[in-house]
């Protein structure tokens, strides 16, 4: 297929697509430098082996678990033409967003009340690559709900439909990788010790 053929709308939307594409591979990129370098560090004589994660790390996945199934039920629903129920969803998928950083941030709060710090005489290496890492993503995630309210306001004004829902397909695309990228990254983080 070449690429430079269609109207401006349809390489529009192929340039749009593929600009999200790079994002999420310069993003993979990223990561995998910080999970390269946190598996280099393990080996170090300061890390700390014993080091577990916040539990409320775990709940939060299962919120942006379940938020990446919300979302993908409102972009069906707009594709299906029923923006009233995409608009619901979308905003509970909003909501989740918010529950999801909620949750990191108590996590965070949890390891300080245990006595770990990102810096300084009572943190390690490994607590470094935790908070750098799951804060990193929180950034990412803080994009993402961005992203999600641009969203969530073009389907109140009824710019998405089953003839046109690149937007908001999108959208999804980008929060179903966060959701992907954050599962990976607490799997990593829990079995690399």
């Amino acid at each position: 297929m070449d690429l430079t053929q269609g109207t401006e709308k349809e390489k529009l939307d192929r340039s749009k697509k593929m600009m999200l594409w790079f994002g999420i591979a310069s993003l993979i990129m990223g990561f995998a430098g910080w999970t390269s370098a946190y598996i280099v560090s393990s080996s170090r004589k300061d890390w700390d082996h014993g080091l577990e994660l916040p539990s409320l790390f775990y709940v939060s996945t299962s919120i942006i678990i379940l938020s990446s199934l919300v979302y993908f039920l409102a972009t069906r629903a707009s594709k299906h033409n029923k923006q009233q129920l995409s608009v619901i969803l979308l905003i509970v998928t909003l909501a989740m967003g918010i529950a999801f950083i909620y949750f990191q941030s108590e996590g965070f709060s949890q390891m300080v009340n245990e006595g770990t710090y990102l810096t300084g005489s009572a943190s390690s290496p490994k607590a470094s690559f935790i908070y750098v890492i799951a804060g990193v993503h929180i950034i990412h995630v803080i994009a993402g709900l961005i992203s999600l309210m641009v969203v969530l306001y073009n389907q109140v004004k009824g710019k998405y439909s089953s003839e046109e829902y690149l937007g908001i397909s999108l959208g999804e695309t980008f929060w179903h990788f966060l959701g992907i990228l954050w599962v990976y990254l607490i799997l990593f983080m829990t079995f690399v010790k």
